[in-house]
C-alpha cells in the first residue's frame, strides 16, 4: 500500500514538472504590428483585436481577428504573418491591411411600367477619424422630399460597446387599405433614435434603444370611410431590440456563411383609439454559399408579424426597393409578411480593382391583409413572384462600391415589371 502511494506521488510530481516545462516553452506574442493602413488608426486595430502582447500565440484567435477586420467597412482585405522575435518562444504578429476608400455616395433609383419614379441620394463616411465611425445622410425624392442623418460608432467605448444616433424626416405617398377599397395618403414620419450597441463575441451582438417619432397622415385621393380619418397626427414612442448572429466570411465580393437578424419593437401611441399600442417583429435569415472560384449563391428569408392586425395603416410594405424587384413603388401593405429572395451571382470578369458580376434571381413573397388572418398567405391575390436578371459593377477597393441594375418580371396575377437601380448588393 505504501509503495503504491509513493508511486502515485512520484507520478504526480513528474506530471507537475512536465506541465511547468511545457508552459515554459509555450509560444508567446511579443508584439502586434499593423501594416498597410493609412487612414485607419493602428491603435483602433489593436483595441478591437484579441491578440495582445504577452498572450499565448493561437492561430485560431488570429483567424477570428482577421475575419472581424474583413467585416469592417474600412477594410477591403486583411491577412496576417508571424515572425520570430528576439527572445526564444516569442513571436511578432503582423496584421496586413488593404484599406477601402470610405467616403461613399449612395444612390437608389426605381421605376415600373406605370412610370412611377423615385430616387434616394446619400453620402456617408464609414471611417471617421480612422475609428470605423459612420457619419452620413441621404435625400429622397419619392413624390415628396425626405432626408435623414445617421451616426454609428460600434466601438466607441470599447471592443464590445458602442452607440448609434439616427434622425429622419420621411414623407411618402402611402396606400391605405380598408373594406376592400384603397386610398392614398401623404405620410410623414419624423423621428430621433438612440441605440446602445453591444457585441458579446465574434458572432453575437445586440442593439437596444428607444425612438421618439411623430406620424402624420393626410388624405390625398381615393375611397373614404367615416371610421378612417382623413387627417391624423400621432406622437409615438418605440422601444427596439435587435439581436444578430453573424458567421459570414468575406473575400472581396464573395460571401459565405449564415447570418440571422431579429428585430423586435414595441410601439406606444398617444392616440390609443385610432392607433393602439402594438408589437412588431421580424427575422431575416441569410445564407451564402461559394461555388467554385466565381460562383456565389445568396439567399434571404424574412418572416415578420405585427399585433395590430386590424389597422388600415399596416406596417409591412410591398416595394421593389425593399423586397420584390420590379413590383413597383410602395404598391401594397400588410400586417404580416413572408419574403424569399434567392439569387446566383457569377463573376463574369475580374481584373485588379474591378469585377463585373451577373446574377439571376427570384423574389417571392406574400402578405397578410389588414384585418385578415394567416390564411391570407395562401391567397393567390397576395402571392407575388418576380424572377429576373441583373448586373453588378464592383470596385474592390471602395467600400460597398457595387452599382447594381436589376430587371424583375412578375409571373403572378396582375403583375408589373421594371428596373431597379442602386448601390450595394440588394441583400
Amino acid at each position: 500500500m505504501l509503495i503504491n502511494q509513493i508511486r502515485r506521488l512520484l507520478l504526480f510530481i513528474f506530471w507537475l514538472l512536465l506541465t511547468i516545462v511545457c508552459q515554459g516553452q509555450q509560444n508567446i506574442v511579443a508584439d502586434l504590428k499593423v501594416q498597410g493602413n493609412k487612414k485607419l488608426k493602428s491603435s483602433f486595430v489593436k483595441k478591437i483585436a484579441f491578440i495582445k502582447p504577452g498572450v499565448a500565440l493561437d492561430s485560431s484567435i488570429i483567424e477570428e481577428d482577421i475575419r472581424l477586420l474583413k467585416r469592417l467597412p474600412s477594410i477591403a482585405h486583411a491577412y496576417y504573418q508571424v515572425f520570430p522575435a528576439e527572445e526564444p518562444n516569442e513571436y511578432n504578429v503582423f496584421y496586413n491591411i488593404e484599406e477601402n476608400f470610405t467616403i461613399i455616395p449612395s444612390a437608389n433609383v426605381y421605376t415600373t411600367n406605370d412610370d412611377e419614379f423615385a430616387y434616394r441620394l446619400g453620402l456617408h463616411e464609414f471611417n471617421l477619424f480612422g475609428q470605423n465611425i459612420t457619419l452620413g445622410g441621404f435625400y429622397q425624392k419619392d413624390i415628396f422630399d425626405s432626408y435623414a442623418i445617421n451616426l454609428r460608432a460600434p466601438f466607441l467605448f470599447s471592443r464590445k460597446l458602442g452607440l448609434a444616433i439616427n434622425y429622419q424626416n420621411l414623407t411618402t405617398q402611402e396606400p391605405v387599405f380598408f373594406d376592400n377599397t384603397t386610398a392614398d395618403y401623404r405620410y410623414n414620419n419624423e423621428s430621433i433614435e438612440l441605440l446602445g450597441l453591444f457585441q458579446f463575441n465574434f458572432t453575437n451582438r445586440v442593439e437596444l434603444g428607444v425612438s421618439f417619432f411623430t406620424e402624420d397622415y393626410e388624405y390625398l385621393f381615393g375611397a373614404t370611410n367615416p371610421n378612417v380619418p382623413q387627417e391624423l397626427v400621432v406622437d409615438k414612442l418605440l422601444y427596439k431590440l435587435i439581436y444578430e448572429y453573424n458567421n459570414l466570411n468575406y473575400d472581396y465580393q464573395y460571401v459565405e456563411g449564415f447570418r440571422s437578424i431579429f428585430n423586435f419593437q414595441y410601439v406606444h401611441s398617444r392616440n390609443d383609439e385610432m392607433l393602439p399600442d402594438f408589437l412588431i417583429g421580424w427575422n431575416d435569415f441569410q445564407y451564402f454559399k461559394r461555388f467554385g472560384k466565381r460562383g456565389n449563391w445568396a439567399n434571404r428569408l424574412r418572416f415578420g408579424v405585427a399585433s395590430n392586425e386590424d389597422t388600415p395603416f399596416a406596417p409591412f410594405a410591398v416595394d421593389n426597393n425593399l423586397n420584390l424587384r420590379g413590383v413597383g413603388n410602395l404598391i401594397d401593405r400588410g400586417t404580416a409578411a413572408i419574403v424569399l429572395n434567392t439569387e446566383y451571382r457569377y463573376t463574369l470578369y475580374e481584373k485588379g480593382w474591378f469585377a463585373l458580376q451577373g446574377n439571376a434571381f427570384i423574389d417571392a413573397g406574400s402578405w397578410r391583409n389588414p384585418g385578415g388572418d394567416f390564411g391570407d398567405f395562401a391567397d393567390s391575390q397576395n402571392l407575388r413572384v418576380y424572377p429576373g436578371l441583373g448586373l453588378r459593377f464592383i470596385h474592390k477597393r471602395i467600400f460597398n462600391a457595387i452599382f447594381r441594375i436589376d430587371y424583375g418580371v412578375g409571373v403572378t396575377e396582375n403583375s408589373t415589371q421594371g428596373f431597379v437601380f442602386g448601390i450595394g448588393q440588394y441583400f
